[in-house]
């Protein structure tokens, strides 16, 4: 029997002729990444291995990401033992506040992951890496610290699912219709432990930053990553920010798959992942009445350029509610930049949203946009669980940028589609 995508690239890790699902390996790392909160975990562990350095100075990424700039005391603490960490082993992809970025956006765009490597990081959307087919997944803070001292991880081989992606994709429909598309017909544990694989004619049609938005909510369905195959609009983005050799791994035509999906993208509508699961999805036409109290646009999932490029172009000219507060979180320095220098910026503070530093603030409840009691937000988001961005009693719409825009501007869950053209 043939292997998938994912079981070739943690073959030729392990040094093996073939895995097959099931089966326990060693592979050797070519990332190890963790954040501010989970760093500063890891760093004790690492020290309990008795390892005087890394296992390599380019290969171990640390991102200040979640709480920074210091959203208190003890994330001050916890970005100072990062930092004094990354100093101390002479860490080269070391991001701080005015280099960082939202990690799963920052990797990529630096050209630190590409196509064939196994990824961890200490992140549970480290699957986003698979848009570029390669091997990546979330893993714990010990886990982080064996890795970094080590190079190598534990994995067990993943069985897979075939999703077939096939048709054009409608207007205002993307990435984030996609997969919640998907999670709304499997289930948050439909793929458990499993390798979400993307395949067919249709995934021309996805952008590389829809593609990004689709591996990383792979973890939303519960499996181990997500994946694309290796094309020429990989190729293209791959060669335009890396200059690191990459391997291209292909699944065989007799890969087992433990099920398969048709995805036929001409028939999708954009779609709302309802409070407090990502699978409780609703097409905007069957949204109903939901009055909402504020926006996210932004974070790991929906903070690149192109989920800017929609906000804007939505918000251009128009003004959000009143009451309606709207913060739009660019997911990286650079993608601020060109932002400001596409007119984006002033689109979006004219519109009466607010547009912040790169930061994962308020998708966890951390920071920069908490929920009160009884509070709604459409949010471009990956969760919605009781709590996640605030008050056990607040309410969180998972949307893409287009619904989250114009829900933005009328004060309810909206579609794009309906709103008035602006002449």
């Amino acid at each position: 029997m043939g292997m998938t995508m994912t079981q070739k690239i943690l073959a030729h890790a392990a040094g093996l002729e073939s895995v097959k699902a099931g089966e326990l390996i060693q592979a050797k790392l070519d990332i190890v990444m963790g954040n501010d909160i989970t760093t500063a975990v890891a760093i004790p562990e690492f020290k309990k291995t008795g390892a005087k350095d890394v296992f390599d100075k380019e290969k171990v990424v640390i991102v200040l990401d979640h709480f920074t700039p210091n959203k208190d005391i003890k994330a001050a603490e916890q970005c100072k033992c990062s930092r004094e960490f990354a100093f101390d082993k002479d860490i080269k992809n070391f991001f701080d506040v005015g280099e960082m970025g939202i990690e799963h956006a920052l990797l990529p765009e630096k050209g630190i992951v590409v196509p064939g490597d196994v990824i961890i990081g200490a992140d549970s959307h480290t699957c986003t890496y698979g848009a570029l087919g390669a091997f990546s997944t979330g893993i714990g803070s010990t886990d982080m610290a064996i890795g970094m001292a080590t190079g190598e991880a534990w994995f067990k081989v993943p069985s897979a699912i075939k999703f077939n992606i096939v048709g054009k994709m409608p207007k205002n429909v993307s990435g984030k219709d996609v997969i919640l598309h998907i999670i709304g017909l499997i289930g948050v544990d439909g793929a458990l432990y499993k390798s979400m694989e993307f395949v067919g004619e249709g995934i021309k049609e996805i952008s590389m930053d829809g593609r990004f938005t689709i591996a990383n909510m792979a973890i939303e369905a519960g499996a181990k990553n997500g994946i694309f195959p290796v094309d020429d609009l990989t190729i293209e983005y791959v060669k335009e920010h890396s200059n690191k050799d990459y391997k291209v791994f292909e699944a065989d035509e007799d890969a087992e798959y433990e099920a398969e999906y048709t995805i036929d993208l001409s028939t999708l509508r954009p779609t709302v992942a309802f409070p407090h699961l990502p699978e409780n999805t609703k097409t905007v036409d069957e949204a109903g009445d939901i009055k909402i109290d504020q926006v996210v646009i932004g974070s790991c999932t929906n903070g690149r350029f192109e989920d800017m490029k929609i906000a804007a172009d939505i918000l251009r000219g128009r003004h959000v509610a009143k009451g309606v507060r709207t913060i739009v979180i660019p997911a990286t320095q650079q993608i601020y930049l060109d932002c400001i220098k596409a007119g984006y910026v002033e689109d979006i503070i004219k519109a009466g949203a607010i547009f912040s530093t790169p930061t994962c603030g308020p998708c966890l409840g951390g920071h920069m946009g908490i929920l009160a009691k009884g509070e709604r937000c459409v949010s471009t988001t990956n969760r919605n669980f009781v709590g996640r961005m605030g008050h056990v009693e607040s309410e969180v719409y998972l949307a893409s940028p287009a619904v989250a825009a114009a829900s933005a501007i009328t004060g309810k869950i909206t579609d794009p589609d309906k709103l008035e053209v602006i002449e």
